[in-house]
């Protein structure tokens, strides 16, 4: 194979894992922010 087309490939190949790893950030950020938005709701029914 011709290096430019592998050259090609290798940056198409990591772009779409850069693009996986930001999705999946990006998920983990919101998880992690509704189970603190849940957290505080039960915390101030207990409390209540």
């Amino acid at each position: 194979m011709h290096p430019e087309i592998e050259f090609e490939l290798m940056k198409s190949h990591a772009n779409e894992l850069r693009r996986a790893a930001d999705d999946h950030r990006w998920v983990r950020e919101a998880e992690r922010h509704n189970k603190a938005e849940r957290r505080s709701v039960f915390g101030r029914r207990r409390s209540s």
